[in-house]
């Protein structure tokens, strides 16, 4: 860049423990933003990061997008900033690496806030649990590698208010500024050990993750741990209070926790209070809540106990007996091989990938690849193994 790197406001490098890092560039001008784009022109890899306000938000978006390069640290304000859309030439760019961490969230989001694209993309999370690491988290990853410590509560702070906090920029920048070594190390792990094709095949498939919207499930209440305690009468009452909360917290744009948790909801349908002092609840949430609470719990007395949700299976439908068993033993052989390769078991393969493969019973490799839930290594590495099982008789 031909212009000095602004810094960001208030910035002590001493308070940081920065001192031997440059100051980060605030992008939050069209100015800022050109000249930010002429510096990335000059790159070819990048390591990003986002943060978004869900915590406060019901209609959360994304409100930082920082991205480093070996030479800045850039943080880019979506909320200051009107078109973000060149950006998206340089992450479409195969020739251009993107090194994220723990990446499906944030390419998800950039995807449904920005309509960005993406090709060529390094995970170091998904790198790091590959490798068989216990400790995958960025904060544990940057402490074991660079004695870098990151104070995680900063993460939890409102990042859609204005102005940021000095420290909420500081928390930014190291999000990203320690992925592109931390890559390099994890890079030359994968290859030493030989599991560098297998890295390769899983980061390949992040580019095509496609952000679905979820619509608001009426009997998403059955997940909540509280609905165990309850009695069926009660069960009515919180699903009432259940379909209240959304409405609320839609009419707010607050999450839904920030207006009353599923606890107060429990403890609401247990006591089934009928007077306004009865309420568990403070005086501001009293006054502001609680002759719609009441409506709403009388409401669900006097309604039906809700019937409880079909059983399902892996998330479409109960199979038969004979794919159950498949299943069961490719779920089975993926823990054995898991455990001796010292790796999660949905390394090896994911629920969904054994179940496609228990309903379709390939028999053979042209079969099993046809499906398409298994990448080149993973049809070479497990393959054999994977139509011996489809292929046994049940026990």
């Amino acid at each position: 860049m031909n212009q000095a790197p602004a810094t960001v406001p208030g910035q002590s490098k001493r308070e940081d423990g920065l001192a031997h890092l440059s100051a980060p560039v605030l992008v939050d001008t069209p100015t800022a933003f050109a000249a930010f784009l002429q510096a990335l022109a000059a790159e070819k890899r990048m390591a990003l990061d986002t943060e978004s306000d869900s915590l406060y938000r019901y209609f959360y978006k994304v409100c930082l997008i920082q991205i480093s390069t070996p030479a800045a640290d850039y943080l880019l304000d979506p909320l200051r900033l009107t078109d973000l859309k060149p950006l998206g030439r340089f992450l479409a760019d195969p020739a251009v690496e993107k090194v994220f961490h723990a990446a499906e969230n944030d390419i998800l989001l950039l995807k449904r806030d920005f309509g960005f694209e993406f090709s060529h993309v390094f995970d170091t999370m998904l790198a790091a649990r590959i490798l068989g690491r216990r400790g995958v988290g960025l904060a544990a990853l940057l402490g074991e590698c660079f004695g870098v410590a990151l104070d995680k509560r900063v993460q939890l702070t409102d990042w859609g208010r204005r102005p940021l906090t000095r420290q909420q920029l500081s928390y930014a920048r190291l999000d990203s500024r320690y992925l592109l070594p931390l890559r390099d190390l994890l890079a030359q792990e994968l290859q030493a050990r030989r599991r560098w094709r297998e890295a390769q095949e899983t980061f390949a498939e992040l580019p095509d993750l496609s952000y679905v919207e979820k619509s608001f499930d009426p009997d998403g209440f059955w997940r909540s741990k509280v609905v165990r305690d309850l009695r069926p009468t009660e069960l009515a009452i919180f699903r009432e209070l259940y379909l209240w909360r959304d409405q609320q917290a839609r009419a707010l744009d607050q999450p839904p926790f920030k207006v009353l948790t599923d606890q107060v909801l429990g403890q609401l349908s247990q006591e089934q209070p009928a007077r306004l002092g009865d309420l568990p609840l403070n005086a501001r949430l009293a006054d502001r809540f609680g002759p719609a609470l009441l409506q709403v719990i009388a409401r669900g007395r006097a309604a039906a106990a809700p019937p409880p949700p079909a059983r399902r299976y892996n998330g479409d439908g109960r199979p038969d007996p004979a794919v159950s068993a498949r299943y069961d033993r490719l779920r089975a052989w993926r823990g054995q091989r898991a455990e001796a390769r010292g790796v999660d078991p949905d390394i090896v393969l994911t629920n969904e990938t054994l179940m496609a493969i228990a309903r379709a019973c390939p028999d053979s490799s042209e079969a099993l690849a046809a499906l398409g839930v298994v990448g080149a290594w993973k049809l070479e590495e497990y393959g054999p193994d994977l139509l011996r099982i489809v292929s046994e008789p049940p026990h």
